[in-house]
């Protein structure tokens, strides 16, 4: 696969992750809430006017368009797996961004993800 195709996924899965992330992050600095029918107008406006949570829609909005530039050069099936990186980014990056714990399970699953990745980027 070329450097440009690489270079592209791995962006989109950058991003991806960034959103993850940013989005966690504005729901935390929103709060734990439910909606309801009295609520429903207050806690979306707070959620839509959110800083982060607006940084990670944007995220996610120019992780698509990489991501689609991306499938114009690899075929689908090769790029679709390396979405999983994004899997193992954001475990790692929650638990040093955002103090999320990672358990020796979560450590196992993440090297099976990236065994699986290395085996279709290389096949």
């Amino acid at each position: 696969m070329a450097f440009t195709s690489w270079a592209l996924i791995l962006g989109a899965v950058l991003l991806g992750t960034m959103a993850q992330l940013l989005l966690k992050a504005g729901t935390t600095a929103v709060g734990s809430f439910a909606f309801t029918g009295a609520n429903l107008i207050p806690v979306g406006w707070q959620l839509a006017t959110q800083p982060l949570i607006l940084g990670g829609i944007f995220a996610y909005g120019l992780s698509l368009i990489v991501w689609i530039m991306a499938l114009s050069r690899v075929p689908v099936s090769v790029a679709y797996p390396m979405v999983s990186i994004g899997y193992v980014l954001t475990a790692i990056a929650a638990w040093h961004f955002l103090g999320e714990s990672v358990s020796v399970m979560r450590i196992a699953g993440i090297g099976v993800i990236i065994l699986g990745v290395v085996i279709v980027a290389r096949s």
